[in-house]
């Protein structure tokens, strides 16, 4: 790993200003709040999204929708997500991270705001997408933040306290979400992000300072990746209601990512990091990464529907059952990262694919109709699965980039993920599109479950491709 010492400072011409230089590691105590300043971003926007998923039926309910149409609440926001993370990493290697990183705070804090606001589906569609932007921005740079606040030594620790915080806060997200929904209408969910972000962006000023980069932003490139992810994912969505438009959004998304991929492959440092993907261990953690998310996000979709409205739960006990999962991958994510020191990513990841995928097949075909209670187990079993599985494949995928690439590597960690995030969102769409209520969400548990053992075994691949590809 190379070291993460300050950059010596460039000679200046005379009459001319010095070169800027990374600064990093930080020292205490303005470390620890450059740490809690990120730490808590990532909260903010992990929380959203789990009080979200569980407000999924009670805002179709006040709205009038059906549950195929409201998960657009949800799916608008991966998309943009998605659509925006390469872009805001290379906005942040260009301007630099800390500056991107806090007008992505300031977006999310105003689109969350919106939110509130909404009167209608549209209007909450749209400042969800909003809120996807300034999310993208927080995720994509976040760790690569981390990266330069820390010493070399500290790095492992500063990944393990972010995979907790995630961990933390998306068990948090259904029984904040279901405290929220007991006492008030379902906008203060959004409106609960607003003294969160203004924490942020106080301790904002703390974080590490990284010079802007030489490069040009490569506008075209930009354009093509934001078209790819829309045209590919958006035209999911309407593949069963309006097939000839879903079909053309496909095709026009496929000839973008053709024209991007032609237009970055000779980069030294393209949009798309395509020099990091020609890592075969890299890449197939990549593939494993979206496969598991697809079905971890197929499940948390479902799970709401599942226990409220085919099983009968309140919002408060659904929110009990939710939250055992990222409760479980809290406590294994502490154990993962370090048998990760110890043993083959490869097999712990497989692992944690196969225990995912027996604690999803379960809560899909076991009869939960007279005694629910046999799914806490079965979701600490998918939460132990998952915390198994993506710690060490994080691990795995980050470590592999060097130093100069560490927002490309944080891109593409998170491309990976909102990927299979939000083609899980898109498959839960078609499922209740195609299926009465009462069978696509345990259709949704079980394609998920199926997802997560393929993870599983794609990660057993890296095995065999020498020492960099066990690790």
């Amino acid at each position: 790993m190379m070291p993460l010492d300050p950059a010596p400072a460039a000679t200046a011409a005379p009459g001319k200003r010095p070169a800027a230089t990374t600064e990093g590691p930080l020292a205490n105590p303005r470390r620890g709040l450059a740490v809690a300043a990120v730490l808590t971003a990532m909260t903010l926007v992990v929380l959203d999204a789990g009080m979200t998923n569980l407000a999924l039926p009670t805002i179709a309910g006040a709205l009038g929708l059906s549950p195929a149409v409201a998960v657009l609440v949800v799916t608008a926001y991966q998309t943009a997500l998605l659509v925006a993370l390469l872009p805001a990493a290379a906005l942040g290697e260009r301007l630099g991270y800390r500056r991107v990183f806090a007008s992505g705070v300031w977006l999310f804090i105003g689109a969350s705001v919106l939110s509130a606001c909404a009167p209608s589906l549209p209007w909450l569609v749209a400042a969800r997408a909003l809120q996807g932007l300034g999310g993208a921005a927080i995720l994509a740079l976040g760790v690569p933040l981390l990266r330069f606040s820390v010493p070399p030594e500290r790095l492992g620790a500063a990944i393990g306290w972010n995979a907790l915080t995630v961990a933390l806060a998306s068990s948090a997200g259904p029984g904040v979400g279901a405290l929220i929904l007991s006492h008030a209408e379902w906008p203060w969910l959004f409106a609960a992000n607003v003294p969160l972000g203004i924490a942020v962006l106080v301790a904002c000023g703390q974080l590490p300072r990284t010079p802007p980069g030489s490069q040009r932003l490569d506008f075209a490139s930009i354009a093509l990746s934001g078209g790819m992810f829309a045209g590919l994912f958006i035209g999911a969505q309407f593949l069963l209601a309006r097939p000839v438009l879903a079909g053309s959004l496909a095709a026009a998304g496929l000839v973008c990512l053709g024209l991007l991929v032609r237009r970055e492959a000779p980069k030294a440092a393209p949009l798309v990091p395509l020099d990091l993907l020609r890592q075969p261990s890299l890449r197939l953690s990549v593939i494993a990464s979206v496969l598991c998310f697809t079905g971890q996000t197929a499940a948390m979709v479902a799970l709401p529907f599942y226990l409220q409205r085919v099983l009968g739960q309140s919002a408060s006990a659904t929110a009990v059952y939710m939250m055992v999962w990222p409760l479980s991958v809290a406590v294994t994510a502490i154990a993962a990262g370090r048998l990760a020191d110890k043993f083959s990513t490869a097999w712990l990841c497989a692992a944690g694919g196969l225990a995912l995928a027996l604690g999803l097949v379960s809560a899909a075909l076991w009869p939960l109709n007279e005694d629910v209670r046999p799914m806490l187990l079965f979701a600490a079993a998918c939460g132990m699965g998952f915390g198994l599985f993506q710690t060490p494949n994080n691990r795995n995928m980050f470590l592999a980039a060097p130093l100069e690439r560490s927002a490309a590597s944080g891109g593409l960690q998170g491309t990976a993920r909102l990927t299979g995030q939000t083609a899980g969102a898109v498959l839960m769409t078609l499922l209740f599109t195609m299926a009465p209520l009462g069978t696509a969400p345990r259709l949704g548990l079980a394609i998920g479950g199926a997802l997560a053992l393929l993870a599983g075994l794609v990660s057993l691949l890296r095995i065999g491709g020498g020492p960099s590809a066990t690790r």
